[in-house]
C-alpha cells in the first residue's frame, strides 16, 4: 500500500551497483586494462551520490568523476579524504574550495590557469567528440612545446568515445587510433579511455583507468543484446482514486484518449514534475501483480491515469511498478523516445528514497 504524502518509491539497490562495477572491473582486467572509476556526475545519475558513492567506495573504487566543481565537493563530504575526484568540466585554482578535487584540463586556457600550481590533473584529448579537450590543432601545438605542462602531475590522459553503444561504427577505432598516436607525441602518462560501452569493445579500448558510468546504474551499456548488468531502480507510485466512466468519455488533457467502452480508470501520483516524461503520453505501461497496466491520455505534471478495466484488484492505495526488473529504465526509455540515461538522472525529489543495502 500507498506511504501516506509520498508521490511514489524510489528503491536504489546499492549492492547491484557495487556488484555492477565489480563486474565491470573484472571485465576491464580480463581485456588487459587498470583500474576502474565510476561516473557519479548528476548526483549519482539521479539516485543519491551521499549513498551510492560510499558503497562504491567500499567495493574497492578509488577514482571517481563528476561534471561540476560543487558536485565533486558533495563527493569529497561523502568520500573523505584519499580517493581521487576528478572534475571533467575543469575549474580554475581555488574553485573548489578546498574540497581536494582534480581538475581535468580541457583548453590550452586550463593548462595555463594551473601551470606553475605543480598540481595532481588530467589532461583531456578531444579525437572526436568536438566537445571538449584540446582540439586536433591544440594536441599538435602541445605536442611541438610541451612546456606548459612542466610542473603539473599529470595523473592521465584520457579521451572520450562517441560512438562506443554501436560495436561497429568506424569512429571507434578511428578514436582509439587517435587517442595512440597523440599520446605518442606528449609527455608520457597513464591513459583513460573507456566508458560504459567502451569496456565491450575488446582490448584496444582498454586502458589504465576507466570510468564507466550509465552499466553502475543498471543500464544497457550493449544495446541490443542482453543486458550484462544487474538491476538498480524500482519505482512504485500510489493509485490515490478509481474511477468508474462510460464509454465515450475521455480522459485527461487534450482529450487524446476516450473509453471505448465502460471503464476502470486509476489516476496515479506521479508525472512529469517527477521525471515521468511526458513523452510517454499513451505509449507507457505500469505493472502490477505480474500483468501490463497501460497508460491512457496525457502525462500531466503530478498525475497520470491508467486503464484497470481489466484489473479489478487495483483499488485506491495499491502501488503500480513504473520501472523495475520487468520494465527497466531503458524500456521505459524506448517507449518515450529517449534513453535511459535520461529517465533515471530526471527522476524528482518527490519520491521517498529507500536504499538498499548489501545483506
Amino acid at each position: 500500500m500507498a506511504e501516506a504524502g509520498t508521490a511514489g518509491v524510489l528503491t536504489v539497490d546499492l549492492a547491484a551497483i557495487a556488484a555492477n562495477w565489480t563486474t565491470l572491473r573484472d571485465r576491464h582486467a580480463a581485456l588487459g586494462g587498470g583500474a576502474v572509476g565510476a561516473a557519479v556526475k548528476a548526483d549519482a545519475y539521479g539516485l543519491g551520490a551521499a549513498e551510492v558513492v560510499p558503497a562504491l567506495a567500499a567495493a574497492g573504487c578509488r577514482h571517481f568523476f563528476v561534471a561540476h566543481a560543487v558536485e565533486g565537493a558533495a563527493v569529497r563530504a561523502a568520500l573523505g579524504p584519499g580517493p581521487l575526484v576528478a572534475v571533467l568540466n575543469g575549474f580554475h585554482p581555488g574553485a573548489d574550495g578546498g574540497a581536494g578535487l582534480t581538475p581535468v584540463l580541457n583548453t590550452p586556457g586550463d593548462i595555463a590557469a594551473w601551470a606553475g600550481t605543480g598540481a595532481a590533473v588530467l589532461l583531456h584529448l578531444d579525437t572526436g567528440m568536438a566537445r571538449l579537450g584540446l582540439s586536433p590543432a591544440e594536441i599538435e601545438a602541445l605536442a611541438a612545446d610541451p612546456a606548459p605542462l612542466t610542473g603539473l602531475d599529470l595523473l592521465y590522459v584520457m579521451t572520450h568515445l562517441a560512438c562506443a553503444d554501436e560495436p561497429d561504427h568506424p569512429m571507434n577505432a578511428a578514436q582509439a587510433a587517435r587517442f595512440a598516436a597523440a599520446r605518442a607525441r606528449l609527455p608520457a602518462a597513464p591513459s583513460s579511455f573507456a566508458n560504459s560501452a567502451g569496456l565491450f569493445l575488446g582490448p584496444a579500448f582498454a586502458s589504465d583507468l576507466a570510468r564507466p558510468g550509465c552499466a553502475l546504474y543498471g543500464l544497457n551499456p550493449t544495446p541490443g543484446r542482453p543486458n550484462p548488468m544487474r538491476p538498480v531502480v524500482r519505482l512504485e507510485v500510489p493509485v490515490l482514486q478509481v474511477r468508474e466512466i462510460p464509454a465515450g468519455t475521455p480522459v485527461g488533457y487534450g482529450a487524446t484518449w476516450t473509453a471505448a467502452r465502460p471503464s476502470r480508470i486509476a489516476t496515479v501520483a506521479a508525472g512529469y514534475a517527477d521525471g515521468y516524461l511526458r513523452a510517454l503520453s499513451g505509449h507507457a505501461l505500469a505493472r502490477h501483480a505480474g500483468q501490463d497496466i497501460p497508460l491512457v491520455g496525457r502525462v500531466s505534471m503530478d498525475l497520470i491515469t491508467f486503464d484497470v478495466t481489466d484489473h479489478p484488484l487495483i483499488t485506491p492505495g495499491s502501488m503500480l511498478e513504473l520501472i523495475g526488473d520487468a520494465q527497466t529504465a531503458d524500456d521505459v526509455a524506448a517507449r518515450a523516445g529517449t534513453i535511459g540515461y535520461e529517465v533515471l538522472t530526471s527522476l524528482g525529489a518527490r519520491y521517498a528514497r529507500r536504499y538498499r543495502r548489501a545483506a
